[in-house]
């Protein structure tokens, strides 16, 4: 019998702790699938299961536009994105607020 399955990783980190899960997956699976496969509510039980569910995908870096549908490659490691906590923009325009009313923080 042919192994009809090859490598990939998934990958979650939160500041204080990161998880690489290797994985064996079948041709035609998707960067959502070996997500659930890799079964990080398990791993990260202090956050809630759904956090994994719709996060942003990426695979080295480079985000996924739709992961429900991008098939992994051998060697792929699909990351798995945490939510901003604070708007990108918001946060500029905070700091150049401080900056300017002379604040230093």
């Amino acid at each position: 019998m042919v192994d009809d399955t090859f490598a990939i990783e998934v990958a979650f980190g939160l500041p204080h702790k990161q998880r690489l899960v290797a994985l064996s997956v079948p041709p035609g699976t998707t960067a959502r699938e070996a997500v659930v496969l890799a079964d990080l509510p398990r791993l990260f039980p202090e956050l809630p299961c759904e956090t994994f569910d719709d996060a942003p995908l990426g695979i080295f870096g480079q985000a996924l536009r739709d992961p429900a549908r991008h098939e992994v490659a051998p060697g792929d490691r699909i990351e798995v994105y945490r939510p901003l906590l604070v708007d990108p923009k918001a946060a500029r325009r905070e700091r150049a607020k401080r900056q300017a009313s002379g604040g230093t923080g």
